[in-house]
């Protein structure tokens, strides 16, 4: 049974409802422009602040780590890999090194490319997301990323919990579409929020025959011309990322929702607290019905001013409520303390600059405290992410196409490994075992130097042309060291025997020729003297 889009997406849109009212509570108490109930609304609005924020912090840097480890700025999230497999079939076991040195320099090109584009804004805001509401949707588009809150997209996952449906709703202004309203379809009233705008969407979905996945558009129930199309179904540029799985959920559950208990609790204490504060603050003096002082006279005295009373009757009205703010401050503290616990802002490590040390510190501690995110995070964000990068690279011919049954990209993210740079960590640690356990002159007997140097300018991504020497040069630089050692033991001998008598020119004539031919054979033409005038 065939659905047009806008139907779709109403039927999709009662089973996120909860989800959607939690994401909005969850919102309200940390940074409440996140999510709203209304997806339609363009224009000023008001939102209701909270009375603290803790929650605000505690989201924007567990964000900032998550994008810290994610994506690290100055290392590779991933690496290219040779099969192995494929070593000594296909390819050379020796080529390896050189296929290590060439994976890094095209490593360096789509971390550039990336650094180029607005990835890391907008995958940074996908993240807060989905620490507040537990969902994300991400376009990657041939302008770059999109990101798509929870209250504008529906989804259908099949049992599995794979993604087998997508509808997504926006507003656009019709003169971007290039559309009238009356050529499209005449006898629709529903004309939104503005008569101007339209409301567009996008309907993805899994092509069961092809194995591809397809989406088109609809406005006003008619299909956009030149919105269709296509893509692999492992170079899907619709990304939808989730926090927290439940089984048989087609949401997530964001952190914000493990600790909306703590937040409801804070919050209301944050308020009596302030509004507390605030009628403890004011002053006000009770002057006694019978009294000689007059209240009139009381109000307009100045500071320092000498008026006619009795102090007896003027009084001070006091809050006498000193313990029961101690006691709401106290528990307060000790909500926030564990906030912050649980959003890692008690560790926050302050440094010039990042360090791929200081983003390995950054990855094990989200790992030990929010357990496999990673692995979430890696199967729903950064394998289709890459995947859609080389695609998309690799058709503009800006690196070149790689066989994918020979090479294969391998996500590195995480706290089992650090972009290259582990593998510069194992290889330094093993052979310094070697050298403390064998001693330097083994070591240099057992490891290939010029190897060894090739392994560690891949692992760290320096490119190595013109910077080492190449076995070639060596040889050659040898050969001239070997031949110069020749010349110098020449003109050594030589000296030697000038100074006994049978080899002394003056009194052996013929020897004085014999230096001479000897001498000129050395000399190359440029050493040569000059020519006396």
């Amino acid at each position: 049974m065939m659905y047009k889009a806008k139907e779709r997406y109403n039927q999709l849109q009662s089973g996120r409802s909860q989800f959607l009212d939690m994401a909005v509570e969850c919102s309200e108490l940390t940074l409440p422009y996140l999510v709203t109930r209304d997806d339609n609304y363009k224009g000023k609005r008001t939102l209701q602040q909270p009375w603290q924020s803790v929650g605000a912090k505690a989201v924007v840097t567990l964000a900032a780590k998550l994008m810290l480890a994610t994506l690290p700025p100055q290392t590779s999230f991933f690496k290219l890999q040779v099969r192995d497999d494929k070593l000594g079939e296909t390819l050379d076991p020796n080529m390896r090194t050189e296929l290590d040195l060439s994976f890094s320099k095209i490593e360096r090109l789509i971390m550039d490319f990336i650094a180029a584009s607005n990835d890391r804004v907008v995958v940074h805001q996908a993240l807060k997301h989905l620490i507040v509401s537990g969902n994300a949707l991400i376009f990657m588009g041939r302008d770059g990323l999109k990101h798509f809150p929870l209250n504008r997209y529906v989804v259908n996952r099949d049992g599995n919990g794979n993604v087998i449906e997508i509808v997504t709703k926006e507003l656009i202004s019709r003169k971007v579409l290039g559309i009238e309203k009356s050529k499209l379809d005449p006898t629709s009233n529903d004309e939104g929020p503005n008569e101007d705008d339209a409301e567009v969407y996008t309907c993805v979905k899994m092509d069961e025959q092809s194995g591809s996945w397809r989406w088109y558009q609809e406005v006003d129930d008619m299909i956009l011309p030149g919105s269709q199309s296509s893509a692999p179904k492992n170079a899907s540029p619709w990304l939808v990322l989730r926090f927290n799985t439940v089984d048989g959920e087609d949401y997530g559950r964001g952190r914000v929702e493990e600790f909306i208990g703590d937040l409801r609790s804070l919050n209301g204490l944050s308020q009596a607290l302030v509004e507390g504060a605030s009628v403890a603050s004011k002053v006000i003096f009770l002057v006694s019905p019978s009294a000689t002082t007059k209240p009139q006279t009381l109000s307009k005295a100045g500071n320092g001013a000498i008026i006619q009373g009795r102090p007896e009757d003027v009084g001070v009205v006091q809050v006498g409520k000193t313990a029961d703010f101690s006691t709401a401050a106290q528990m307060s503290q000790s909500i926030e303390k564990r906030i912050l616990e649980a959003f890692l802002v008690m560790n926050v490590r302050n440094a010039e600059r990042v360090t791929a040390e200081e983003v390995r510190l950054t990855q094990l501690e989200l790992e030990q405290s929010l357990g496999g995110l990673f692995s979430l995070l890696t199967v729903e964000f950064l394998v289709p992410y890459l995947n859609r990068t080389l695609l998309i690279l690799q058709r503009s011919n800006q690196i070149p196409k790689l066989p994918k049954d020979v090479v294969r990209p391998k996500i590195v993210a995480g706290i089992n490994s650090l972009g290259r740079g582990q593998d510069n960590e194992a290889l330094t640690r093993f052979m310094a075992t070697i050298a403390q356990t064998l001693g330097p002159e083994a070591m240099m007997k057992l490891i290939n130097p010029i190897e060894a140097v090739s392994r560690l300018a891949a692992a760290q991504g320096i490119d190595v042309l013109n910077l080492v020497r190449t076995p070639e040069q060596m040889d050659q630089e040898k050969q001239m060291l070997m031949a110069q050692q020749a010349q110098q033991e020449l003109v050594k001998q030589t000296g030697q025997l000038a100074g006994t008598p049978l080899m002394d020119p003056s009194k052996n004539p013929e020897l004085a020729d014999q230096a001479s031919a000897v001498m000129e054979g050395m000399m190359s033409p440029q050493d040569a003297p000059p020519p006396e005038e």
